[in-house]
């Protein structure tokens, strides 16, 4: 009889056989896409912004809403803003506390006026007031500015949520490199505020190795890419960390998957990957790591699937990462009560 393992892992998720037939006609639609390209560091990202609003990318179109409202609270450097996009409850009930989202985009793309469907589903579903951040890009911002940004909009909302909202900041969390700034920023939170406690994280597919190292990316090399692969990766990296040699790509305060995770008491944490994400592996560490410092890591897998899979609309594994998502909130709001 074999030693019981101190690691289970659900090897279902991982096997080709188990990949539906729904995600397979997504990865073959995604491989079009990326095959007609342009790419965007061939055309800039302000052009391929403007390409994505016309349906032109790999990723389906923003969505705006009206009921999204604008805000902006003060950065670091006097005079300069940050902007907001803020969603409350439709229905007008009391918010119970602040969602902060950073969005993805490899620290180059997307933005946060693009994020009012993910927003909606926080708000709605758990009564939340939902809150994306617009941290500045790169490359005409490269790092630390977008992080400066985020972690200011963190502490902001940590030292005036109760003013401007009347609710406190709860919750935090983001796709792909908003996942980055988000782990970023709850760190720099048990520092530097250690007696605000979140009440949870949501990281889907997030981008946690700067350095690119891992093997799931670092083998990456499918043409055309679903979505990313190494070399659409390279061309985020070096624009956000430009000159930066690979030893400092691994810095605690650039690459989370390799800060100190003993610095307090971590909030709870949910990370969602599909298991042809190339960004797998940071997820799988992450959660590994996450576990290993005695907080709670909660990982899901969905055979098949891509980076960003949750944005596509009908897309059945897209719709039960948001189930996940919202069940995760709830239970933590409902832990809340007895506190």
């Amino acid at each position: 009889m074999s030693s019981p393992s101190d690691l289970t892992l659900e090897q279902s998720k991982f096997k080709e056989s188990n990949i539906p037939v729904e995600t397979t006609k997504i990865n073959s639609m995604l491989e079009a896409i990326g095959r007609k390209g342009p790419h965007w560091h061939e055309v800039g990202p302000e052009k391929y912004q403007q390409m994505r609003e016309a349906g032109e990318s790999p990723l389906p179109p923003p969505i705006y809403l009206p009921e999204a409202q604008e805000a902006t609270i003060p950065s670091r450097d006097p005079g300069r803003t940050i902007p907001l996009r803020v969603y409350k409850p439709d229905d007008g009930r009391p918010s119970r506390g602040i969602f902060l989202h950073f969005h993805g985009g490899g620290f180059v793309l997307g933005n946060h006026q693009c994020q009012d469907l993910t927003l909606k589903l926080y708000a709605n579903s758990c009564h939340l007031t939902a809150i994306s951040a617009g941290y500045r890009h790169a490359p005409s911002v490269p790092y630390p500015g977008p992080i400066h940004d985020c972690i200011d909009a963190a502490e902001y909302l940590v030292d005036h949520a109760i003013a401007d909202y009347g609710v406190p900041l709860l919750f935090m969390g983001g796709e792909s490199a908003g996942g980055c700034a988000a782990v970023l920023s709850a760190f720099h939170l048990i520092r530097s505020r250690p007696a605000h406690k979140l009440a949870g994280l949501v990281l889907p597919f997030g981008w946690f190795d700067m350095s690119l190292s891992l093997p799931s990316i670092a083998t990456s090399t499918t043409v055309p890419p679903r979505v990313i692969n190494l070399a659409e990766m390279e061309k985020f990296r070096d624009a956000y960390l430009p000159g930066m040699g690979e030893g400092e790509m691994r810095g605690a305060k650039v690459s989370p998957l390799f800060a100190d995770f003993s610095i307090g008491e971590l909030p709870p944490a949910l990370l969602l990957v599909g298991s042809e994400d190339p960004l797998v592996d940071d997820t799988l560490l992450m959660g590994v790591k996450w576990m290993a410092a005695g907080a709670e890591a909660v990982v899901r897998v969905w055979p098949g699937c891509p980076h960003g899979f949750t944005v596509f609309p009908g897309f059945k594994p897209a719709a039960e990462a948001a189930e996940m998502v919202v069940g995760f909130l709830k239970e933590k709001l409902e832990t809340l009560k007895g506190v």
